[in-house]
């Protein structure tokens, strides 16, 4: 087997990947989750850089004819997931924002003098 221009590109671009996502998560900027997941992706991208032949094996697990294919519908997959995670994370943050902003007006509210009129002038 040769080993290609690409075989040696793309797994030091993922190490390179691996170390950014694993120093945001040491600055806590990154959740482990988050860290795993991108772990995860560019690890595999790098293993089948290196080792392409997998790419049957998972042609073979997903029963798709085509190695291209099978790669296009794995890929499919794991962005689908992956909008699915943001989308829950994203209402998550909706729901942190909604209930800051209420405290935030509760908190104004409280802090505004009662005996003001509209014009501001007191009585």
């Amino acid at each position: 087997m040769t080993i290609t221009p690409y075989q040696i590109i793309v797994p030091i671009a993922a190490f390179v990947a691996l170390l950014y996502a694993w120093n945001l998560f040491y600055k806590g900027k990154k959740t482990l989750w988050e860290t795993s997941i991108w772990t995860l992706f560019w690890g595999s991208i790098a293993t089948i850089a290196i080792f392409p032949d997998l790419v049957s094996y998972l042609s073979h697990a997903t029963g798709v004819q085509d190695r291209e294919n099978a790669v296009f519908a794995t890929a499919i997959g794991i962005l689908s997931f992956a909008v699915f995670y943001l989308v829950i994370r994203l209402e998550d943050m909706q729901r942190r924002v909604t209930r800051i902003v209420g405290k935030m007006a509760l908190k104004d509210l409280d802090t505004t003098p009662q005996d003001e009129s509209e014009d501001g002038v007191t009585e």
